[in-house]
């Protein structure tokens, strides 16, 4: 009699690496640390079941828990080989998903587990602790608000017309790993939201000396002065605004009367040639909130290449409001409707120079025409005896629209500069340090940029229960800090080989890059299969499409090859029971 053989694949893919490193971070059990567990709850726990989801989110870009139960029950033996649990069909179902979401949703039991995690991370991988970015982002869609709930209007860069939820990251540099999260509602401002995220998150990383960057709404003066009583430096620029505004006109004279002795800025660009940016100098202030007083440092810069942006903008601006004033009184003709009175003139030209940023860079000179005309009083036929009347039709036309060149030059002199503040010294900062510092502001925006891409995907939302909304941002704030030391791990160790990584581009096998992205090396493991024999007595795994790119990639992130060719295997099936006679 033959063999009855029956086989099956399983695509494993990226899902081995993601396993890895989640034991690696010590997620699963870091998460049953905070999540207490029910004691009615059966089955897998609360940790490894948001530690196997995210590892789904980040695999296939999908944050929907409709579809979680169908992906680990296509994965299930790779899942239970790969984590070494036994995996229930009720472990993923949309209840025990959103139970997980509710628990991460609690302020207190997620800061706790961002605490506890973010100091497991920084000493397993040695990560520095030298600067942080702070920054705010908003994620919109097609929700109902109303009173009370997290989906607001507000400023938006995305969508103004669509209701929005605001996040608020903290994030260690260079690498881009969050390390503090607030979920807050989308009409939020942003500058109340910068000291709760950065004290918390201080008292997690418990370490002095810390630089901490943000943008101009962290330039508060409260702000300031709590990260200087917490032993901390900060540096941003100083929002140009009040007082502030016209001291930055002065310190721009002040650096222009000594152009020769501006400290210069300078970047060394892919070939090895030196390329000056910036250039500036600083004065130092003493700054006093309530008892205390410190000495910040203001560093006055001009960007070149903010420079050169502010100066186009300026004359498209001008020439966009010279065309406007000029067709403000268009010449006389059928549907063009024309000014008759001096006020409204003066006002609508007012407007346009508002609009366009330009007042006092442009003036425009008008004149009044009268056109006088004789008309008949009355019906009838005109005759010597008709009473006539003379009607005056009035209209204002603007005849010229002059620029003010010595307004304009200032304007154009002032272009590119600003002002940072910062209470750090200059033995731990300097002028040069301190401008490429904010230069790399960028980072924090391409963790945003992490959450909202394709492998995390956070829009749109497929969620209306509030808790949830919450709770979701937080999970995939741990699907960054995945990618990020997968990212981190990888480049650091192709750093320390001085060598570099081929096989990560599908048009371009033979490309290589020193700075692999961590999506590119998940792609790379795509074609990984679990083959599954079976046989009467036994059943044999298999692997297939672990090549050599594969191999590199695991041996660059600094996991073994063991995680897949473990998963190569033969199993005894425990003979079935005859029945008694």
């Amino acid at each position: 009699m033959e063999e009855e053989i029956k086989t099956h694949a399983e695509v494993v893919g990226d899902v081995g690496v993601l396993l890895g490193f989640v034991k690696q971070m010590n997620l699963p059990e870091l998460l049953d640390r905070h999540i207490k567990r029910h004691h009615l709850e059966q089955g897998m726990s609360l940790g490894w079941v948001i530690s196997i989801w995210l590892v789904y989110i980040v695999s296939q870009g999908d944050h929907r828990k409709v579809t979680v139960e169908d992906w680990v029950r296509e994965k299930h033996d790779t899942l239970e080989l790969l984590t070494g649990l036994e995996i229930r069909k009720t472990d993923f179902t949309d209840d025990r998903l959103t139970i997980a979401l509710r628990h991460l949703s609690s302020d207190e039991c997620w800061n706790e587990i961002e605490e506890d995690l973010g100091r497991n991370l920084i000493r397993i991988y040695e990560l520095p602790q030298e600067t942080m970015r702070v920054d705010a982002t908003t994620v919109s869609g097609y929700h109902q608000g109303g009173e009370g709930s997290i989906w607001q209007y507000g400023h938006s860069k995305d969508d103004p017309a669509l209701r929005q939820i605001k996040l608020m990251m903290a994030v260690l540099d260079p690498l881009g790993l969050p390390i503090g999260l607030d979920v807050v509602d989308g009409k939020s401002a942003d500058d109340p939201l910068y000291l709760p995220l950065i004290l918390r998150t201080l008292r997690g990383l418990s370490k002095r000396g810390l630089l901490i960057v943000g943008d101009c709404k962290m330039s508060a003066l409260l702000i300031r002065a709590a990260i200087e009583n917490a032993k901390q430096y900060y540096l941003m620029p100083l929002s140009q605004v009040g007082d502030m505004a016209k001291q930055l006109i002065m310190w721009v004279k002040e650096g222009l009367a000594k152009e020769e002795t501006l400290w210069k800025v300078a970047i060394e660009d892919e070939e090895g040639t030196q390329r000056q940016i910036a250039r500036g100098y600083e004065v130092t202030r003493t700054c006093t909130d309530g008892e205390h007083c410190w000495q910040e440092r203001v560093l006055v810069a001009q960007s070149f290449a903010f420079a050169e942006k502010q100066c186009k903008s300026l004359e498209e601006r001008l020439q966009k409001a010279e065309a406007a004033l000029l067709a403000l009184t268009p010449p006389i003709s059928q549907g063009k409707r024309q000014i008759a009175e001096q006020a409204v003139l003066e006002k609508r030209a007012e407007a346009i120079l508002e609009k366009y940023g330009v007042k006092g860079l442009l003036t425009y000179t008008y004149e009044r025409e009268c056109k006088r005309e004789e008309k008949l009083v009355g019906r009838g036929r005109n005759g010597p005896n008709r009473e006539r009347e003379i009607r005056e039709q009035v209209r204002y036309q603007i005849t010229g629209v002059k620029r003010q060149a010595e307004a304009i030059g200032e304007a154009k002199a002032m272009a590119g500069w600003r002002a940072y503040g910062t209470n750090a010294p200059q033995a731990r900062l300097t002028f040069e340090q301190g401008i490429l510092q904010y230069r790399n502001e960028y980072r924090v925006e391409s963790v945003f940029g992490r959450i909202k891409g394709d492998r995390l995907a956070i829009a749109p939302m497929f969620l209306r229960r509030e808790d949830q909304v919450v709770g979701l941002p937080r999970l995939l704030s741990l699907g960054v800090r995945l990618l990020t030391l997968i990212e981190f791990v990888a480049r650091r160790t192709l750093q320390q080989q001085e060598s570099t990584i081929a096989g990560l581009y599908l048009d371009s096998p033979r490309k290589t890059t020193k700075i692999p992205t961590a999506e590119r090396l998940l792609r790379a493991l795509i074609h990984i299969k679990l083959i599954i024999v079976y046989l009467q007595d036994k059943i044999v795994y298999q692997v297939e499409g672990f090549s050599t790119v594969q191999q590199r990639v695991l041996e660059v992130v600094g996991l073994s090859p063991d995680i897949y060719t473990s998963l190569v295997q033969t199993v005894v099936r425990a003979p079935k029971a005859t029945p008694a006679a």
